[in-house]
C-alpha cells in the first residue's frame, strides 16, 4: 500500500477527473511505482470527504488512460510502465549481414513447392464451412481428433471439449495468459524468458515476478519462497529448449515445480513450440499436472513458418474461459489454415517435415559444436538456437555492435531479460540461414571472443 495520497485541497470539480488527474500525475513523476497498491475505495472516499463511487469513477478514468489495472477482492494497482515490446531480432534484413538473430526453422525451396501443392489441393476439397461460416463451432470439431492424436503424440491426453485452435502459439499463449491471470494477479516466469512476457503482461494488466532459474530451469525453492511471500496466480515455463538459455529442463526439476505449484495452487502455462524436435522427449509438466497446466503447442517452428495453428489443451477450470477468450480477442483460429495442418497431421506430411528438421538441426549444431570449440556456450542437438554467455571484460552491448560491424547479427539477452538489465550473452539462430553462412557467421563470433575486446566500438 503506497504512503501517498492525494490532497483534498486541490480537488476541483468535477471532483473525480480531478482525483484522476492527481492520481496520473504522481503515477508520471514517479510518487506512485509501479506494482504499487493504490487506496481501497471506501478509505480513500473517508480520508477526502467524497462519495465511494466517486473514488470508483476516478479509479475507472485511471484505467482508460492505461495507468492502472484492478481485479474485485483484490484492490487497483500501478501498472508498469516498461518498455513496448522489443524484438530481440532483426525487424528487417540487412544486406551483406548474416542475420543469426531471428529463430527460425530450416527452410527450403522444398517447404514452399509442399505448401503451393497443399493449397492446390485444398482449393478443390476446401468444405464451404470452412470458406462461409462465421461460427466456430460449425468448422473446428472436426479438426479436435487431429489435434487430439497430436497432443497424445507429445505426452499430453486431453477430450475434445478442452482442445482450442488459434492462429499459431503466439495467440495461443495470449488467451492462456488472459485466463490463467487476469488483470491485478501476478504471474512467476523464470529471470531469463519468453520476450514477450513482460510486454504482454503490461497490456493485459498483470503483475510479473521473476524467478532465479539455474541450468536445469526455474529454481523451486525461490519460486516456493515468492509463492510464500505473496499470492502468484500462475507461472510460465518453457521447459523443451524454447527458451532462450537453451534449457532442456529435467522431469526432476518438473516434478519440483509441480509439487510448489499445488502446495500453493497455483495455474501453469506451459509453452511447448519446440519440443515436437526432441527424439527422445520428457514427461510434459500437462501431463504430470493435468488439473493445472495450460498447454501451449504450434507448428511454426517445427515445420515452416506459413503453417500459423496453435493448440491450446486446457483443464475443465479453464476450458470455457480460454474459449471466450478466444472468441472476444480473435473470434476464431483462420478456417483454411487449421484445414491445412489436419491434412497435413492425416496424411503425415507434419511428422515428415518435423523428421527433416531435426535431421537438419542435428548437422547445424555440429557446425556449431566445430566452430565454437573450446568457448562456453548452451545448446541441444536438436535445438534451433545457441545461448553464448560472453566472458566478464565482454560489454554485451558492444559485442552485439561489433558483430553486426562485422556482418553477423544477434539477439542480446536484454530483451528476454524480465529485470531489463542484460545477463552478459547473446542469442544465435542456427536455422536462418544457409549453413555456409551460419558456418562463417559463428566463425566471426567465435573470432571476436577469442580476441581482446574492443570497447571504443560505435554502437550502430
Amino acid at each position: 500500500m503506497t504512503k501517498w495520497r492525494p490532497d483534498d485541497r486541490l480537488l476541483q470539480r468535477p471532483i473525480y477527473i480531478s482525483l484522476a488527474d492527481q492520481f496520473s500525475a504522481a503515477i508520471k513523476s514517479g510518487r506512485l511505482s509501479a506494482d504499487e497498491r493504490l487506496p481501497a475505495h471506501r478509505d480513500l472516499a473517508y480520508d477526502l470527504k467524497v462519495s465511494i463511487q466517486t473514488v470508483s469513477k476516478a479509479y475507472d478514468i485511471l484505467a482508460r488512460r492505461g495507468l492502472v489495472s484492478g481485479e474485485v477482492g483484490r484492490g487497483t494497482y500501478v501498472k508498469p510502465s516498461g518498455p513496448s515490446l522489443q524484438p530481440p531480432y532483426m525487424v528487417e534484413r540487412l544486406a551483406n549481414v548474416i542475420d543469426l538473430s531471428i529463430v527460425t526453422p530450416v527452410c527450403t525451396a522444398m517447404h514452399h513447392d509442399r505448401m503451393k501443392e497443399a493449397l492446390h489441393r485444398l482449393g478443390d476439397t476446401l468444405p464451404p464451412a470452412a470458406a462461409l461460416s462465421f461460427r466456430p463451432n460449425t468448422i473446428f470439431p472436426r479438426h479436435n481428433e487431429a489435434a487430439i492424436a497430436w497432443l497424445a503424440d507429445l505426452g499430453v491426453q486431453v477430450s475434445a471439449q478442452n482442445v482450442l485452435l488459434t492462429n499459431g502459439s503466439s495467440s495461443a499463449f495470449t488467451v492462456a495468459l488472459m485466463s490463467a491471470a487476469g488483470p491485478g494477479a501476478i504471474l512467476a516466469a523464470e529471470e531469463v524468458c519468453y520476450h514477450v512476457v513482460r510486454p504482454l503482461a503490461d497490456y493485459l494488466g498483470i503483475r510479473v515476478r521473476e524467478i532465479p532459474a539455474d541450468a536445469d530451469g526455474m529454481l523451486p525453492a525461490a519460486l516456493d519462497e515468492a509463492c510464500s511471500r505473496e499470492q502468484i496466480r500462475a507461472i510460465t515455463l518453457q521447459p523443451n529448449l524454447a527458451n532462450p538459455r537453451a534449457t532442456l529442463m529435467p522431469e526432476s526439476r518438473r516434478r519440483a515445480l509441480v509439487d510448489v505449484t499445488r502446495r500453493h495452487d497455483v495455474a501453469i502455462v506451459e509453452v511447448d513450440v519446440f519440443g515436437p524436435l526432441l527424439s527422445h522427449r520428457l514427461c510434459p509438466i500437462a501431463a504430470l499436472a493435468p488439473e493445472r497446466t495450460i498447454y501451449v503447442t504450434g507448428f511454426s517452428k517445427v515445420t515452416m513458418p506459413g503453417l500459423r495453428i496453435g493448440y491450446v489443451a486446457a483443464p475443465d477450470q479453464f476450458a470455457a474461459t480460454i474459449a471466450n477468450r478466444q472468441l472476444m480477442a480473435n473470434w476464431m483460429a483462420t478456417p483454411i489454415m487449421a484445414e491445412l495442418a489436419t491434412a497435413w497431421l492425416r496424411d503425415g506430411t507434419v511428422d515428415a517435415l518435423v523428421n527433416w528438421q531435426r535431421e537438419r538441426l542435428r548437422a547445424r549444431n555440429r557446425i556449431v559444436t566445430a566452430c565454437f570449440d573450446g568457448l562456453t556456450y548452451r545448446a541441444h542437438t536438436e535445438g534451433l538456437h545457441v545461448w553464448l554467455p560472453l566472458p566478464p571484460e565482454n560489454d554485451e552491448a558492444a559485442f552485439v555492435s561489433q558483430a553486426l560491424a562485422r556482418g553477423v547479427a544477434v539477439a542480446p539477452s536484454t530483451p528476454f531479460c524480465l529485470s531489463g538489465a542484460p545477463a552478459g550473452a547473446v542469442r544465435i539462430s542456427v536455422g536462418a540461414t544457409e549453413e555456409d553462412e551460419l558456418r562463417a557467421g559463428l566463425d566471426i563470433l567465435a573470432s571476436l571472443l577469442r580476441a581482446a575486446p574492443d570497447r571504443n566500438v560505435l554502437s550502430l
